[in-house]
C-alpha cells in the first residue's frame, strides 16, 4: 500500500492507495508545531479504524507547500511505517513528473501545483487550465505540448471570507453556500451573495482572459525566450518574441479544457459553466502516479 500526503495551509491529507483503489482520506489542521509523534498517533489510530495495518504501508510520497511541517513528516514516514518519504519537488531525487515546467524559474512551483498539472495532462491530455480552490484560488494552465506554462494566485475564498469578518466589526459570521438569490435583503444573504458570486465572477472573468490570451499568444515561454536576439538579457527584458506559429501552446482558446480541483470545488462548479470537469481527488492521484512513475 502507498501513502500520500498532501500538506496544504490549511489541512494536511492523508491517503492510502491499494495498487488502483483508494482506500481513504482523512485530513488534519495543519499546524507546523505538530511533531512527528503527533501526526503518527494520529494516523496510526484513523488507519486501524479504517482497517488498513500500519505495517501493510510499503512506500510515502507528499506534495507541501509548508516548509516548517517537512522534517516531522519525514519522520512519521520512517517511524511509524518504516519507509523513506518521497518529497515532490526535491532537487536531490530528480524526480520525473511527466510535464515540463516553462517559467521564468521553474523551482517557483509550488509542489502541489506541479502535481495537479501532472494529473490533469495524465487525464485529458490536452492544453488545460486548472483551478484549485484551495487555501488560494489558483489558475495553472498546461499548454497542448503537455508543459506547464504559468498561472494565476488569487486569495482563496476562505482567506477572503475570514478578511472580510475580521476588518468589519459589524459583519457576522457566515457560511459559504449558495444564496437563493443574488441581491441580498438582509446581510447575512448579501455577504452570502458577495463571496459566493463574488468567486464565479472572478473565475469566469480569469479563465476568460487566460484562454484569450492563450489564443492570441498563450505563453511567452512558447517559442523560449533563447530564440529571441538580446539572449543576456534578463528573462523580463528581453524582447517579446511575438506571435506564435502553430506549435508550442499556440492553440484555439476552444481547446482549453477547465478543470476544478479543491475542497469547495464541487460547490463553485455547480454555478461556473466554464468548468468542464470535476476532479476533486486531483491532487491525491497525482500524488500516486507520480510515484509510480519514479519508481518502477
Amino acid at each position: 500500500m502507498l501513502l500520500v500526503i498532501d500538506a496544504g495551509n490549511t489541512n494536511v491529507v492523508f491517503a492510502v492507495f491499494d495498487g488502483e483503489k483508494l482506500k481513504g482520506q482523512w485530513r488534519i489542521h495543519t499546524d507546523a508545531r505538530r511533531t512527528a509523534d503527533e501526526y503518527g498517533v494520529w494516523l496510526t489510530q484513523v488507519l486501524e479504524h479504517a482497517g488498513i495495518q500500519p505495517k501493510k504501508i510499503k512506500g510515502a510520497v507528499l506534495a507541501s507547500v509548508v516548509p516548517q511541517a517537512l522534517f516531522d513528516l519525514r519522520q512519521l514516514a520512517r517511524r511509524y511505517f518504516n519507509v523513506e518519504l518521497m518529497v515532490i519537488g526535491d532537487p536531490r531525487l530528480k524526480l520525473k513528473t511527466g510535464i515540463g515546467v516553462k517559467i521564468d524559474n521553474p523551482a517557483e512551483v509550488g509542489a502541489d501545483r506541479l502535481v495537479n498539472a501532472h494529473a490533469a495532462w495524465a487525464r485529458y491530455k490536452q492544453a488545460l487550465i486548472v483551478v484549485d480552490f484551495g487555501t488560494a484560488t489558483t489558475f495553472d494552465i498546461v499548454s497542448g505540448e503537455g508543459n506547464y506554462i504559468g498561472g494565476v494566485i488569487a486569495p482563496g475564498v476562505n482567506l477572503s471570507l475570514d478578511a472580510l469578518q475580521r476588518s468589519a466589526a459589524k459583519l457576522p459570521n457566515v457560511a459559504i453556500q449558495p444564496p437563493a438569490k443574488v441581491i441580498g435583503t438582509n446581510t447575512v444573504g448579501a455577504m452570502q451573495s458577495g463571496i459566493y458570486y463574488g468567486y464565479v465572477g472572478l473565475v469566469e472573468g480569469i479563465v476568460a482572459r487566460i484562454k484569450g490570451e492563450y489564443a492570441a499568444f498563450p505563453s511567452p515561454f512558447g517559442r523560449r525566450w533563447r530564440e529571441a536576439p538580446d539572449e543576456g538579457l534578463p528573462a523580463r527584458e528581453r524582447p517579446h518574441p511575438g506571435p506564435l506559429p502553430r506549435g508550442e501552446g499556440a492553440g484555439s482558446k476552444k481547446n482549453m479544457k477547465v478543470i476544478a480541483t479543491g475542497g469547495l470545488s464541487g460547490l463553485y462548479a455547480k454555478a461556473c459553466p466554464v468548468i468542464e470537469a470535476l476532479e476533486p481527488d486531483l491532487t491525491i492521484w497525482g500524488l500516486k502516479e507520480i510515484w509510480e512513475m519514479n519508481t518502477k
